[in-house]
């Protein structure tokens, strides 16, 4: 039965505790009910005690009755029946004083109690719900800002990079000569400097006519600075600029700053009344032009006739060196900053970067906060839901109680009242707190345990140390492993340590406990946050149990199920599918083609996990039962909806599909196996071989639906089968293999040959290993899997020495006999690694017509196997018969018609169940 804790979760929390809570109150009303019936009852007793004994009383008043007639029969009996009212007064008012002791007082005491505790457990889940959600909304700004700063530094590093490119017409830059000039010569010298402004280079007549002009049409003034005095022909940040855009077609302010930075550094201008030299558009900050623009524009410089302060000296100047004044209030003013800035002289691109540093910081700090707070926001979402399913639970039992009770009180005090008693003790025993638990939990249950992980999504796509919630190749590929590298050190330790425990059913135990989310948390928290690495040194701290439950963990916050939610609804109808009894295994090959579209690394994660449960089943005896609980433990892990509703909370497909992981693990993985190496194969071929032209498929989608029709009647045995004829050429080229990839492709139909072939045109395979098992040491190696038949045949296989030609048997049968097989010898092994090389096996088919089909290959009419010797050509003899699942059913009704004695049902089915022979010449492969 599901659980409180299993049962009310929800992608954003709140939805989940709301539905339960609406129940909980609904129960504090129920309560309410009970009381309010105990109450009045109770009343209604006390008032009819009261009535009762007003009957004596009001009798006595009257005179002259039974009181003048002391020796009167009738008197007697008068005195019984008056006394008789007494009693029963009295009896009714203890009925209703044990009403009030008995129910009353104690179920309301309870009640306020159970309220209590219901509305704090409201407020303390929703005050968390609160806080997650509004670090959610945090998380989301600084996401925000931090992709925002990291676009600006790209935007200003493009900038630059387009800034400061040397133009293509621009002269080489010369190399500066240190040159002895006579004083004579150094006008000359003057007149031939280049100077570099903004993105263009300036001669000395060309930045004579600009300064000319600028100093002309600019406004010149003077601009007094507090002790150092009085500045002449300064002119402001925001004028030059504003000059810049009329007379130098400068087309942005940045533009026109770097063009006013430039005459900084070459000793134009330099900026009074502030420490440094930077140049900026503002109206506050004023420039001085220096006396080399004078000289260089040819225009009288003004100056002032006398000036009473002391000023800084120019870098070029010998009379402020002299003067201690300048060189005291130089030493005063080198620490002064003006603008109270914390980062002085830092320029516009650090100031950029260091603030998208900063974002990616506090970005990083919201992640992992909002990490903590949803695994504090799971953690006591769990206790109190454990705690919240007691609490309802009691309830349920505690009415039953108050129903007992009331019944009893009301028994024990008037036997007359026994029928009534009877139906109230009929109505209790009605009640079932466990199947009212039930009945709450299967129509208003809105969710299983399945954390939504917000991970820190780097803005350059690198998985980092990251581990929890990344997607599984993408961990893969981080850790250059297969498998994830947490996954295989986790079964790795837990098959070390299980001999550690005592006993099989401690063994069997780690992976049913019920372990603390806390104490999980507690383990991931040191794995994905603290940097501790993956290493069962890490584990050493924590109990087996609690191992186990972080891989459970793992599995859960995927964020897709380890098999894809993308085939659910493909898993849905091979189950869904009715099948004939005893022909479940007919199921297998679907299963075999629907998990061949998954990806390598969840192909060979998943097939890690199902050495390690099956390997712990065999060695620990398990039994059906624990074999039952560790499949609905695990079912969420393996497979789950991308959405999950009231419908799919029902389903049990999930369970069903990992019980046929466990009762034929070899048989699935095997035949995954064989088709990962022929992938490999195929796609060392096509590096060798030029591809095939590509068909149309403008009708893709149509055909993709017809194959899951075809598939799924292929399961559950609703068409006989047919022999496949032979694809002609079509056109000036043959297409010899799919162009889908294996994630997009289902096959349906079983190739016309019985065996699958070899082409030794794709050369040998290389020897590199590509193990997907978990490295265990000691681990037995899989065997290779016999096929297996509709009517439940067994295929036995028997190892042979390889040789180094591909040799093909044939073994002939009457027309009609659903026994007649063809076996070759072919390079695969259902027990070897995927993609890796394989030593050749010859399996010997005995009596079942169940045939493996290579969905990657070629149909047997256009395939080929080159001979050892380059032309030399060679027969081979093949017995065309009916691939597939469908041909296992077809051969299982022939052989149920043949033991009832019946006929085939149509003449095509006897004829198309005929064999017939195909005659290939073998030819060389033309490269």
């Amino acid at each position: 039965m599901p659980s409180f804790a299993d049962s009310f979760w929800s992608a954003d929390y709140a939805s989940g505790l709301r539905v339960l809570f609406t129940k909980l109150e609904q129960g504090t009303a129920e309560n309410r009910q009970i009381l309010t019936i105990a109450r009045m009852r109770a009343e209604a007793e006390e008032l009819y005690s009261a009535k009762l004994g007003d009957i004596a009383v009001t009798a006595e008043k009257i005179n002259g009755g039974f009181s003048s007639d002391d020796g009167a029969t009738m008197r007697k009996a008068y005195e019984g029946v008056r006394n008789n009212m007494e009693d029963g007064a009295r009896t009714h008012k203890r009925m209703a004083q044990s009403i009030r002791d008995l129910v009353v007082v104690p179920f309301s005491r309870w009640c306020d109690a159970h309220d209590s505790r219901v509305r704090e457990c409201q407020d303390e889940l929703q005050g968390r719900v609160k806080a997650h959600d509004a670090q959610v909304e945090t998380v989301k700004k600084l996401r925000s800002n931090y992709f925002n700063k990291c676009r600006l530094v790209e935007d200003l590093e493009e900038e630059n990079k387009l800034a400061f490119q040397d133009p293509e017409t621009s002269p080489k830059t010369q190399i500066p000569e240190i040159k002895v000039i006579e004083n004579k010569e150094i006008k000359e010298a003057v007149e031939e400097a280049v100077y570099e402004i903004g993105d263009d280079v300036y001669h000395t007549e060309q930045l004579r006519k600009i300064l000319s002009h600028a100093l002309t049409h600019l406004k010149l003034g003077e601009t007094k600075v507090p002790i150092l005095g009085t500045y002449p022909n300064t002119t402001c940040g925001s004028d030059i600029v504003e000059y810049m855009h009329t007379h130098m077609n400068t087309t942005s302010v940045s533009q026109a700053e770097r063009i006013g930075q430039d005459l900084v550094s070459n000793g134009i201008l330099r900026l009074v009344g502030n420490v440094g030299n930077t140049f900026a558009n503002s109206s506050k900050l004023f420039y001085q032009w220096r006396s080399k623009a004078f000289e260089i524009a040819g225009v009288p410089e003004k100056k002032l006739p006398f000036i009473r302060a002391f000023s800084l000296p120019t870098s070029g100047s010998d009379d402020g060196n002299s003067s201690p004044v300048v060189g005291a209030v130089s030493e005063y003013l080198s620490g002064w900053n003006v603008l109270n800035n914390a980062h002085p002289g830092e320029t516009p691109g650090d100031k950029m970067r260091r603030e998208a540093r900063e974002s990616d910081e506090k970005y990083k700090a919201g992640v992992r906060r909002l990490d903590e707070l949803r695994c504090d926001l799971e953690e006591a979402i769990m206790a109190y839901l454990k705690f919240l399913e007691r609490c309802e639970l009691d309830r349920l039992k505690a009415l039953k109680t108050v129903l007992l009770d009331l019944s009893g009180a009301m028994g024990n005090v008037i036997p007359a009242l026994q029928s009534t008693i009877d139906n109230m003790m009929l109505f209790q025993e009605t009640i079932q707190p466990s199947n009212d638990l039930r009945y709450l939990l299967e129509n208003y249950r809105t969710g299983s345990f399945i954390p939504r992980v917000v991970v820190y999504e780097n803005y350059y796509n690198k998985v980092g140390d990251q581990i929890f919630g990344i997607d599984l190749e993408a961990r893969a590929r981080a850790d250059k492993k297969r498998v994830p590298l947490i996954i295989t050190t986790i079964l790795t330790y837990l098959d070390l340590h299980y001999p550690d425990l005592e006993g099989d059913e401690a063994r069997r135990g780690v992976w049913l406990a019920d372990v603390p989310l806390v104490n999980t948390h507690k383990l991931r928290n040191k794995l994905n946050n603290e940097g501790k690495g993956i290493s069962p040194e890490v584990f050493a701290d924590y109990d087996i149990p609690t191992v186990a439950s972080l891989l459970r963990l793992y599995l859960l916050e995927l964020p897709d199920s380890l098999i894809s939610s993308h085939v659910y609804e493909i898993i849905r109808t091979v189950y869904n599918t009715p099948t004939a009894e005893g022909t479940e295994i007919a199921r297998i090959p679907v299963l075999q083609q629907t998990l061949s579209q998954l990806r390598l690394t969840n192909i060979a994660t998943l097939d890690a996990c199902m050495n390690h449960f099956t390997r712990l089943i065999d060695l620990t005896s398990a039994d059906e039962t624990y074999i039952a609980a560790l499949a609905a433990s695990l079912a969420p892990c393996i497979l789950r909806p991308r959405v999950e509703t009231s419908l799919t909370m029902e389903e049990r497909h999930s369970y069903r599909l990992v019980r046929d992981l466990f009762a034929y693990k070899d048989a699935i993985f095997s035949e995954l196996k064989r088709m990962a190496t022929q992938n490999n194969s195929a796609s060392s071929a096509s590096a060798l071989r030029p591809r095939a032209i590509s068909t149309n498929e403008s009708n893709r989608k149509a055909l993709v639906e017809e194959r899951n029709r075809l598939l799924m009647e292929k399961a559950s045995g609703s068409r006989s089968r047919a022999t496949s004829p032979a694809p002609g050429p079509r056109g000036s080229h043959r297409r010899d293999r799919s162009v889908g990839g294996p994630e997009t492709r289902f096959p349906i139909a079983s190739p016309t040959a019985s065996n699958e072939r070899h082409r030794s045109s794709l050369g040998s395979l290389t020897a590199k290993r590509q193990s997907l098992e978990v490295p265990v040491a000691g681990s037995p190696t899989q065997k290779q899997q016999s096929a297996v038949a509709a009517g439940a045949t067994s295929l036995s296989g028997k190892d042979t020495t390889s040789s180094s030609t591909a040799t093909t048997s044939s073994v002939a049968s009457p027309p009609g006999s659903a026994g007649s097989v063809s076996a070759s010898t072919v390079g695969s092994n259902a027990g070897s690694e995927y993609g890796a090389p394989q030593p050749q096996r010859h399996a010997e088919l005995m009596e079942s017509p169940l045939q493996k089909r290579n969905s990657l290959g070629r149909s047997s009419a256009a395939r080929f196997s080159s001979s050892s010797v380059a032309g030399a050509p060679r027969r081979l003899t093949l017995t065309s018969q009916g691939g597939g699942v469908a041909a296992a059913i077809a051969a299982f009704k022939d052989k149920e018609m043949a033991a009832s004695g019946s006929v085939p049902s149509t003449p095509v089915e006897a004829t198309t169940r005929a064999a017939r022979g195909v005659t290939l010449e073998d030819k060389p492969m033309e490269m």
